[in-house]
Formats: C-alpha cells, structure tokens, sequence
C-alpha cells in the first residue's frame, strides 16, 4: 500500500507541477482554454497557483499527512470543476481532465488508505 501511494502521490505532483507551470509561465494553451470556456485570461495565473498548491500539497503530506489529504481532496474538485467547465461550453476535449482527476482521486484514496485522514 505505501508504495502505490508514494508512486500515485509523486504522479500526481510531477503532472499537476507541469500543469501549474504551464499556467504561470503564460503559456498560449491555459490562455486558449480559458478564451474557449468563456473564462477571463487574468483568471489563468489563479488557476496556475491553485495547481502550485496542489502540487507542493501533495508533496508536503509526505510528512503532514492532513496537508496531503487537504491538498489531493481540493485537486479533487479542481479538476470535476475543469471537466465541468468543459462539459458546459460543449468541448469533449476531457480525456486530459479526467486523466488528472483520476490521480487525484487516487492520491486521496491511497492516503487515507495508508494512513487516515491525519
């Protein structure tokens, strides 16, 4: 059980790290998404540091077990939030978001497995 959750958990903080950098560094993809979900492009960078907490989250339940399961369970609803936003303006471009909500529901549920919600 330890391992799988130390593999998902680093997973899950290598893609959302590269998601959130992807964002803050102003990359023209966030933007292009955000225009397409009728999102405000000053919006981007907000979402990019919500994937940076997520990420450093994550990576700091290894030794504050609550910050990892605050951390997975908000990556958790960032991404149906994502995929919701997809779904609304009619893209089915969400195999990516489902992708990334599938580790973070895997994060969360391998570490309350492994070691409970504290």
């Amino acid at each position: 059980m330890f391992a799988a959750y130390v593999t998902v958990t680093i997973v899950g903080a290598v893609f959302n790290g590269a998601a959130a950098v992807t964002y803050l560094i102003g990359h023209e993809y966030p933007k292009s998404q955000a225009d397409m979900k009728g999102l405000p492009r000053k919006w981007v960078p907000v979402l990019g540091a919500l994937l940076a907490a997520g990420t450093l989250g994550l990576l700091a339940g290894f030794a504050v077990p609550l910050l990892g399961t605050l951390a997975a369970a908000g990556l958790v609803l960032y991404f149906i939030g994502a995929i919701t936003a997809h779904v609304r303006v009619g893209s089915r471009d969400v195999v990516g978001g489902i992708a990334f909500l599938a580790t973070a529901v895997a994060a969360l549920v391998l570490g309350l497995a492994h070691r409970g919600p504290w």
